[in-house]
């Protein structure tokens, strides 16, 4: 069948990407803070006017990152109600209620290390993780947040958030766990949130050959109570995405995390980006079968949609 006409090769294109298939990224700093970053980040004063054209370009979710000036080898600042999270919670669900906020719920920008976890005498304590996690999930979760995502990826931390959700009375609270390919594509994102582990790796972070060990892992986080998973980075996780969507019913959402952006979505001279690579694979994200894609770029293809 010849498709090479504009108009016929147009109705047999496929499903559009929208902006309702995109979750905008944000990274949080206090007001004031220095600004010179590897990665885009945003004040609190600016998440309303971010969120505003967002909703206005027909975004409907948001993920939020921020983490603490105040840190300590036990994170004590992880699951405070005055924390930055807490309050770049509050003032998007205040401007946009309609738009569902995604959280991040994990140690690394709360303790002075940089990992993920907290350690007794250098082992990892995985009650003591789990329990803060829980109640960092909880503070997120009363702050207004719609879907709580545990990123430690220690074994057990799913299911100590949902038991800590549903006992605080939070059971309408989703749950996206990270599932996380151990990558060089992160190096943005962790110098701007002071994320990077003192040990120079993330322990229960999967080795990139291991795709079976990918896929049980999502499986066991949805038997855990995950009602939907994350998968980062993006283009290295296609593989996962497919298999997992074939053996589990909860929707399944890459991240395009910050070493995509920045080189799928290049800075021109005046800071405007070329968009039009990280298109292309957010088009291929969705037709793999992502639910929706999570992107540092969701305004810029918006726009250019």
């Amino acid at each position: 069948m010849p498709v090479h006409r504009p108009a016929v090769r147009n109705f047999l294109a496929g499903p559009a990407l929208t902006p309702a298939d995109l979750s905008l990224v944000l990274l949080v700093r206090e007001d004031g803070a220095q600004a010179n970053h590897p990665m885009p980040t945003v004040t609190l004063r600016e998440i309303p006017k971010v969120l505003r054209e967002a909703a206005s370009l027909g975004i409907r979710s948001v993920k939020l990152f921020a983490g603490s000036r105040m840190r300590d080898d036990q994170a004590t600042q992880a699951a405070s109600p005055h924390s930055l999270m807490a309050r770049s919670i509050r003032a998007a669900k205040d401007e946009a209620p309609a738009i569902a906020v995604m959280t991040e719920a994990c140690v690394c920008s709360y303790i002075s290390s940089g990992e993920c976890y907290l350690a007794d005498r250098n082992v990892v304590d995985v009650k003591a993780t789990g329990e803060v996690l829980a109640a960092q999930a909880v503070t997120q979760a009363e702050a207004g947040a719609d879907i709580v995502g545990p990123a430690a990826m220690i074994p057990g931390t799913t299911r100590a958030v949902r038991s800590a959700l549903d006992e605080s009375g939070h059971s309408d609270v989703s749950i996206m766990p990270h599932l996380i390919f151990d990558s060089t594509l992160y190096e943005g994102y962790r110098v701007t949130m002071r994320a990077t582990p003192a040990s120079g790796t993330r322990a229960f972070q999967i080795a990139p050959r291991r795709a079976d060990q990918a896929v049980r892992t999502g499986l066991g986080m949805v038997a855990e109570g995950a009602d939907m998973v994350l998968l980062e980075p993006a283009l290295f996780t296609v593989d996962t995405l497919i298999r997992l969507r074939e053996a589990c019913p909860a929707p399944l959402m890459p991240f395009s995390v910050s070493g995509e952006y920045n080189r799928l979505a290049p800075a021109g001279a005046d800071g405007t980006r070329d968009v039009r690579p990280l298109m292309e694979a957010v088009t291929m994200l969705k037709r793999a079968g992502a639910e929706r894609i999570i992107t540092y770029g969701a305004v810029e293809i918006a726009r250019a949609l």
